[in-house]
């Protein structure tokens, strides 16, 4: 399943958020960075979900 995502550049790095996901986001010091660490949080979210049957 594949989310949209937005990433936001700031002064100490990039922000990403997932708006399918309230809540979801996660950070890193390039994009890059970022991208892969919103997958990771992405994936933790779906999988607290479902561990709480929602």
């Amino acid at each position: 399943m594949n989310y949209k995502v937005v990433v936001r550049e700031s002064e100490e790095g990039f922000s990403v958020s997932c708006p399918g996901l309230p809540g979801c986001w996660s950070q890193g010091k390039t994009a890059a960075e970022a991208l892969a660490n919103i997958q990771d949080a992405i994936r933790e979210y779906l999988a607290a979900i479902n561990d709480l049957g929602r």
